[in-house]
């Protein structure tokens, strides 16, 4: 028996319903040929007036299965296109799609082709916000890399067996790593930000309504506060997660034990980026849910590990796909980028390529930004929308958001069921809804 809520499956007979199914020979009801010249009483608990057989259609505007119309069938109940009420079932009508998703539960394929439809059809408000907060990300990247961390991203070079040598390939590996969290952790700061700010976007190309710059800023900037602080907590509390991990080991390496340290270390490492990893899926959706449901920090948060649970591994899936899609074409256009970078300070990327005792210059390390800035303005819209229609897919799953977004978009009539084997889960009362 299937106990979702207005959902059958079809031929379907629900345990409850005894009088429902297949029955023995013995009480089924004889058929008008067991006994020819006679006319077939109907069973006693039937009305005496019935429609004449093969002749009945359903009147126009009764609602169908969850409320849905059967305005359209033809002469007996048919379909048109599809096989006869009485011959089996119809085909479930395609999801409407006003804007850049179906209005159904999503595929992969579907939210990853929502995220660039969003960025095709709304490119000069999408591109614009994706390019300032690129150029203000990489911006402070190229400075913490050319003041603080200049060998940051590079491998330390063991130059001999003596102590002092492996203590200072130590130290220089702890500060290439230390170099490479931060400008990682810049990175993240501004993946979230843009998201929070693209997702009134992708929130409007879903119903298919035009959106301009102005007006993705006066929709979010109410909440920007509270998604700073929401960037701040989870900042903190990704980066306390892995200082705490790695601590023994640094504890360890102080004492004189470099080698056991950093073994330690090392172990500890790998603990805290899995379990920052875990987190991080775990509240990858707070930032849409604080801007579409007006929600706090924490509220936001724990709407996210609500909305996650359950489908853990299939958004780190998904978000993992992205984040490779997003590596390809850094790197596709990276390629250029560093030519050009070559040819005009040829000796800047011979420094970076030769290890840490050497300088690199700004001018290379500035075409190294221009070429993150042109990276980052195409792959923070795919970033942000595929969070953000993660954040609705699972809304529809769980809430059947669909039919909301459908009544936003105009189609007051629309309510579809959904595919047999997408069956949304069907949350409490009390969650929000947008």
């Amino acid at each position: 028996m299937n106990n979702s809520p207005g959902w059958a499956s079809p031929g379907s007979a629900p345990s409850d319903e005894p009088d429902r199914g297949d029955r023995a020979p013995s009480d089924r009801t004889p058929a008008p040929d067991d006994h020819p010249g006679e006319e077939a009483s109907p069973p006693p608990q039937w009305s005496k007036q019935q429609p004449p057989a093969g002749q009945w259609s359903p009147p126009a505007g009764v609602p169908g299965p969850r409320g849905r119309a059967t305005a359209g069938h033809g002469a007996g109940g048919q379909v048109p296109g599809g096989p006869p009420w009485g011959g089996g079932w119809a085909p479930v009508p395609p999801a409407a799609k006003p804007g850049v998703i179906p209005l159904r539960p999503l595929r992969v394929g579907e939210i990853l082709d929502g995220a660039l439809s969003t960025l095709r059809v709304h490119w000069r408000t999408v591109v614009g916000i994706s390019l300032v907060i690129a150029v203000v990300a990489q911006l402070a990247i190229t400075l913490v890399t050319g003041l603080w961390f200049p060998d940051s991203g590079r491998t330390p070079v063991l130059r001999g067996e003596s102590t002092e040598e492996i203590v200072k390939a130590f130290r220089d590996l702890e500060k290439s790593l230390l170099g490479s969290g931060i400008t990682s952790l810049i990175g993240l700061l501004a993946t979230i930000f843009v998201t929070g700010l693209l997702t009134m976007i992708v929130s409007r190309a879903v119903l298919g309504r035009p959106v301009t710059a102005g007006e993705a800023w006066r929709d979010a900037r109410p909440q920007l506060p509270r998604l700073c602080g929401l960037l701040f907590l989870l900042t903190l509390l990704l980066t306390a997660v892995i200082l705490v991990c790695t601590l023994p080991g640094g504890l360890v390496m102080a004492l004189g034990s470099a080698p056991a340290g950093f073994a330690l270390g090392t172990l500890g490492l790998l603990a805290g980026g899995a379990l920052a990893v875990w987190l991080w899926v775990r509240f990858s959706l707070a930032p849409p849910a604080l801007m579409l449901e007006k929600q706090g920090v924490l509220a936001s948060m724990r709407r996210s590990a609500k909305l996650v649970r359950g489908s853990w591994w299939r958004i780190l899936g998904i978000q993992l796909l992205m984040y490779v899609i997003v590596g390809v074409i850094e790197f596709v256009v990276q390629i250029p980028v560093t030519l050009i970078a070559f040819i005009i300070d040829g000796d800047g990327l011979l420094n970076w390529m030769s290890g840490p005792t050497e300088a690199t210059g700004w001018t290379f390390l500035t075409l190294l930004g221009i070429g993150a800035v042109i990276g980052s303005a195409l792959t923070f819209p795919l970033s942000a929308g595929v969070t953000a229609l993660l954040y609705m897919d699972q809304r529809i799953r769980r809430e059947s958001l669909d039919i909301e977004l459908a009544h936003a978009a105009g189609l007051t009539d629309y309510d579809t069921p959904a595919p047999a084997g997408n069956i949304p889960n069907q949350s409490t009362n009390d969650e929000p809804k947008h």
